[in-house]
This record gives structure tokens, sequence and C-alpha cells, in this order.
């Protein structure tokens, strides 16, 4: 019998990798120099727009000013100007339409001047405005096939930017992509409206505490990009990895993780070699990497950037997984960015450290060294507890997918229950508001190293909570349950919104109650904030989010617990979400409506495709390697049968009863796989949720048994060990 050779192949070729390129000269260009030299950044608008043309495309960017059209030619020459002189020959409009991904369309800057010969043109219409076909995106039904008409609108606030390639340049230009009907059918488009709503209310908290005049208020994000690097030999030896991103078939190593010493652990050279390149070209764009770190997972990595305006940050955020797939192949390995690439092993996420603010008003969530002193910070606060409490449902909806209910809930991550982690600090000075008044704080302290040589350090007033999905942790709110495949965009559009209504209802009491007499502002603070606490301060809670008892408490509490996708994502149908986007003018009622039912085929896509992998594989893959091992155990003892031996037939027993298992299981897999299960996109992702997903996992089950007994040199699939371990 023979063996496979492609997981043999693939293992010697990862063992004698060879580097494919010269090392980069890390010393010639000083990280200071190289930071943002391919961006067409404020300091590059300055030195090429005339004065009048600089101030106003910077009011804009600013303050949200509308832009002025009338300067958009002018800024399209300096702008294309500036891409010529870095060998772009193209331009491209890049958006974010609702698949999650980044799409771009390419344009020449030649234009044929009717005399056999052409010129470089690039004027403010195109600047402005470009037309890619809109009828093949995801639209949930505002689109239908044969309505193609789509706009891509310049998005002035997120600068363009140089992509590099080895044989040119092209100038990228950030965009929001609507259709005909002026509908979004992006991700940028709601978080710029909601980024609006959410100053416009801010604006208001401010003017109350006399701050006026006051430029955007604008959320800021700082999102961690958790991810895997393995071998691309591997990925290509694995039709799963391949299709679906995960590996559907898989036992678990004799090592894996418990040992603990993968986290923060020093980074192998190959990989440390591919971060720094990846980093380096990040830099260039003006992505603000700030760390790099193993993580606790064997070849899982975390790269993470300084916080910025959130919609430059959700443009970045989509630069950063492209980028770290794009330099991964260079260096011969394989990016996975999905929640659950390998099974039992810790999978990964993407934590979003949220605030607002601007340079005037500076951080809001930032408290100072007294909290119960900072009104104002504990205004913003406390609009956040509410907001979070009140649409729970909705921030478990946006973060919801077929990927990310596999780490959900599992020790790895928070569970699907939203709660806030305040720290002992603020939850014992909201404790006090809601008693009827904070009179004091617990100081922060001094933390005693114990070791002469070393100096105390400032002790936090609150521990850090890794099993909270929503988590104060300092000067902002780390949201841990998003997922590290998605947009951060949708995300941002729930916080922003529902923290905009909060701030609209805690403005308007205290409008009410003070009528614009400052030395009623106090009282009316501790009024709005005691109630708040008593309605929505069930919502807070500091422990162990992995135990059964707080599953238990939170029942108690009313909390929801949308445990899958197929639970959660109906809530952003809910009339009470409809009208909360509505109101606020970031989604219509359609917009929002579209918006749960491409989530709704997206879940039903995602387990179609594997469950066809997993048929697949397991009849052309594992089947027959399996088959090879039971001929080769039954010849053996047919062979020892004839020499008047006993032979010993557990093994092949065991291996028939699960080459029979497996039959049986693929076989209803593909039975229950054959019809969708509902009239309603709802109803069809609840069969794929409760009828298709545990028939995958019944094939699973056999197949990962028989990699466990399978001679060696007949397993076809890389294994677990190998990905995971060998470099």
């Amino acid at each position: 019998m023979s063996g496979s050779t492609s997981r043999l192949q693939a293992i010697s070729a990862v063992t004698n990798y060879v580097p494919i390129s010269e090392p980069l000269n890390f010393a010639e260009t000083p990280m200071g120099e190289l930071f943002g030299v391919n961006v067409f950044n404020l300091v590059q608008m300055k030195n090429r727009l005339p004065k009048n043309v600089f101030k106003s495309i910077k009011k804009t960017i600013e303050t949200g000013a509308k832009l002025d059209a009338n300067i958009a030619d002018v800024v399209a020459a300096a702008m294309k100007a500036w891409a010529i002189e870095k060998g772009a020959t193209h331009y491209a409009h890049i958006f974010y339409p609702l698949t999650g991904i980044t799409a771009e369309k390419h344009d020449s800057f030649l234009e044929p001047d009717g005399n056999g010969g052409a010129l470089l043109e690039f004027t403010g219409k195109q600047l402005i405005q470009g037309e890619p076909d809109a009828s093949s995106f995801p639209s949930g039904g505002i689109r239908a096939t044969f309505e193609a008409r789509g706009y891509t609108a310049w998005d002035v606030t997120s600068p363009a930017y140089i992509l590099e390639n080895p044989n040119g340049t092209t100038l990228c230009i950030p965009t929001a992509f609507v259709s005909w009907t002026g509908e979004a059918l992006d991700k940028k488009t709601p978080v710029l409206r909601s980024m609006a709503a959410l100053n416009d209310q801010a604006q208001r908290i401010l003017k109350i505490f006399g701050k006026e005049n006051v430029p955007m208020v604008y959320s800021t994000a700082g999102p961690e990009q958790e991810y895997f690097l393995i071998d691309r030999n591997f990925y290509f030896a694995r039709p799963d990895l391949m299709s679906t991103g995960r590996t559907l078939f898989g036992s678990k190593p004799p090592k894996g993780q418990e040992f603990e010493d993968q986290y923060f652990g020093a980074i192998p050279d190959r990989v440390l070699a591919c971060m720094l390149e990846g980093e380096r070209e990040l830099y260039k764009l003006g992505v603000p990497i700030k760390t790099r770190h193993n993580e606790v997972a064997p070849s899982q990595y975390e790269i993470a950037p300084i916080y910025e305006n959130a919609n430059v940050a959700a443009d970045h955020q989509q630069m950063i997984m492209l980028t770290l797939k794009k330099v991964a192949q260079k260096y011969g390995l394989e990016c996975l960015l999905h929640e659950k690439p390998f099974a039992g092993v810790n999978g990964s996420g993407k934590h979003l450290n949220w605030s607002l603010g601007n340079a005037v008003v500076g951080n809001l969530l930032e408290p100072g060294d007294n909290p119960h002193e900072n009104a104002q910070f504990l205004v913003f606060a406390g609009a956040v507890i509410r907001a979070v409490h009140k649409y729970a449902a909705l921030l478990r909806a946006v973060v919801a997918s077929a990927s990310n209910d596999h780490r959900l809930g599992a020790n790895e991550a928070p569970p699907a229950i939203i709660s806030i982690f305040l720290g002992d600090q603020l939850t014992d000075v909201f404790e006090q508001i809601k008693g009827g008044g904070a009179k004091s704080s617990k100081k922060s302290g001094t933390l005693n190293i114990g070791v002469d040589s070393l100096p105390p350090l400032p002790k936090d007033a609150g521990d850090r909570n890794r099993t909270s999905p929503f988590a104060f942790t300092g000067n902002k709110f780390e949201f841990r349950a998003v997922a590290s495949n998605q947009s951060i965009s949708g995300p941002l559009v729930a916080l922003n919104t529902i923290v905009a209504e909060s701030l609209d209802f805690i403005a308007t009491e205290l409008e009410k109650a003070t009528k614009g007499d400052a030395k009623k502002l106090n009282g009316a603070i501790q009024k709005v904030l005691e109630g708040i606490m008593k309605e929505h301060g069930a919502v807070i809670f500091n422990g162990n989010g992995y135990s059964e008892e707080w599953h238990a408490e939170a029942g108690k509490r009313g909390l929801p617990n949308n445990k899958t996708s197929v639970d959660a994502l109906p809530a952003i149908g809910s009339k009470e979400v409809v009208n909360l986007f509505s109101k606020y003018k970031v989604l219509s009622k359609r917009e929002t409506e579209s918006r749960l039912a491409i989530y709704l085929e997206q879940y039903v896509k995602t387990i179609n495709v594997e469950a066809k992998c997993i048929i697949e594989m397991a009849r052309t893959t594992i089947y027959p390697a399996a088959v090879r091992y039971q001929g080769e155990l039954a010849s053996t003892a047919a062979a020892l049968k004839a020499i008047d031996q006993e032979p010993n037939l557990e093994t092949l027993n065991r291996i028939t009863a699960l080459i029979n298992e497996l039959l049986t299981a693929t076989a209803a897999l593909e039975k229950v796989s054959a019809h969708h299960g509902g009239a309603s996109l709802q109803a069809e992702a609840e069969h794929y949720c409760h009828k298709i997903l545990p028939a995958m996992l019944a094939v699973r089950k056999p197949a990962d048994e028989l990699e466990t007994l399978v001679a060696d040199d007949l397993w076809p699939l890389p294994t677990y060990h190998e990905m995971l371990f060998i470099k």
C-alpha cells in the first residue's frame, strides 16, 4: 500500500525552509522618517496646497464641516503630483462593502489626448466620486441584481495613501460606498454617521459643563489583533484551511498550551522577521503599531496599534489584516485570522479599545486622580453603563458570526453575556452614588515588588478582568468580544450610537433640571446617575465571567445570554434597534433590516461551505487513508493466521468500526444538508445551527480518532502538532 506523500513533503519543505528574499536594511531609514511616508497627510497637504485650500480641508477633517467641492480640483492635482512622484500609475477608490473585506477599483491616470498620445489626468470629480458596480455586493435586498449603479464618495477625514507593489504603486483613496438611491452599502458610511451623532450629543453634555465652541468630539479606537502563523506548505496540504479558514478535522496534540510557555515567550526568528517587515510596511502607511508578542497558543501572536480617530482606526485595521497576510506569504507563512482555526486551542479575538474626546477636551473617559470629584467623567461613564445595559443584545449581535461562535463562551474569551467590568475603585464610586452620593474613593496606592533594586510602582485601582466582554481599563473601555477576522466598523457603529442615545437622555434630564443654572448641576447629576445605577447597575460585574454561578446570576439580573449567532442576530431587526439607528440618522429602517439579512445569509453560507468541505474530505482524504491501513492490518492478520499465529484484532476492529461510523455520519450530514429547513433566512440559519453543525461534529468525531490510530506514514493531513510547532 502506498502512503500519502503530500504531508511528508510539506514537513520536509518546512524543515528545509530558506528565505526567499534578502533581509531588509532596517538601519537605512530611521523609523521616525519612515512613519507616514506613503500617506497624503496634513503635512503633505500643507506643503502642497494653497493656504486657503489647506485651511478649508483641514476644517473639514477636524470639525466635520461640509467639504467645499470647489477645492476638489486643486486637491486632486496636488494629490496626483505627489502620487506620481511615488511612482503611481493608477488611482483606486478603496471601500468596505458588507462582505467585511476591503474592495478596490483601479483606474489609470492616463487619458488619450486625441493625437495618438496620452496625458496624466486626475480631476476633482474623479477624486470625489467613483462608480463601481453595486450589483454583486451583498445588499440585503436594497439592490436587485439588475440594479448595478453604486457610487464611491471620497472620505476626506481618512488620508489617501500609496499601495506599493514590486512592479509599481497605486494611489489609494478611502471612500464611502452607497447605492444609486443613497443608501449605505458599506461599513464606513454608518461609522461616519454614528460619529456625527455621538458628537452632537457629547457637545450638549460639554455645553452643560460650560464648554462651548468645542471642536468635534470623536470616538477613538485601538483594536488589538490576534492571529496565527503557520507554514504555507501545511496550509496548502489542508483543504479545510484553504476553503474555510479553520481545521474541520484534527486530533488534540500530545502537547498544547498547557505549559503556558508560549504567552509572551521569545518570538521565533522567522516569525519576528515577518513581524518586523509587516510593521515597517504599516509604519509607511501611518498605522501607529505599538505592540507585538506571542499569544497564549502555539503559533499565535498579537499586534496592537495606539488608539486613534475611530474612522481612521477602522481603515487602518483593514490595512493591518491585509498587510499581515501579504507579508506572511513572503516568509513562506500563512496568516490565519479565523477565530478558531484549531479546535481545543486558544482562539483569536480583536479587543476593541474604545473612548471619546478630542485634543481640546482630552479623553472624556479619563477619570483623573479622584474619580468621585470628576463629575464630567462620571456623566460619560454613566452614559456608557446605561448604553451597554440597555442595548446588550445589540452589542452581542454585532460580534455574531459562525466563526466567532466557536470562541465566545470558551475559557479563552468573554462569555456571550454582555456585562461591564469597572474595577474596585470605580464600582465603589458608583455604588456610593446609587446610595445617595459619592464622598470618597478607594486610593490607588503603591505596588510593592519586594526587590530593593526595583522602584515601587503605582498600583491601578482596579485589576484587569479577561473574562469581561466590556471592561474599563483606566481611560477607555475594552470590548473583548469582537471577532478576529471581522471589521471593527459594526461594533463601532453600535457603540457610538448607543452612547449617543444615552448622552441624549442625560443631557435632556440635566437641561430640564438645571434650566441653565450651574448651581443646580451637581444635584442634577447625582439624581441622574443615581437613577442610572438603580435601573442599569445590574450590568456591572467584576467577578469570574466563566463561572456557572455568574451565568445563573446573570439570568436573575435579566441579562441576555444569546449563546449562538442564531440567537443573537435577530436583535438587529428589533423595533428598539431599528428605531435607535433611525432616530440618530445612522441607518434607515431598510438599511438596518438589510444588514440583518446579510449577516444571516453569511452565517448560512459559512456553515454550508464547511459542511461541503467536510463531506469531500471525509470521503476523498480520510476514508481512503483509513481503508489503506485497514487493508494492511487485515493482510497482516491473514498472514499471521496462515502460520498458525493468533493475531490481535483490537486495532483492526476499532478501525473498521470507525470507518463505518465515518461513512454513516457523512451520509447523514449530506442528507441533512440537502434541504435548508425553512422559508425564511432565520429558519434557514436555525437549521444550519441546530441540525447541520451537530452533523458536522458527528463526522469529525470518528475522523479525529482515526488520526490517532492510522499509521503515521499513511495519514494524509498535516497534524496539529506539526502545524503549530514546526516553524
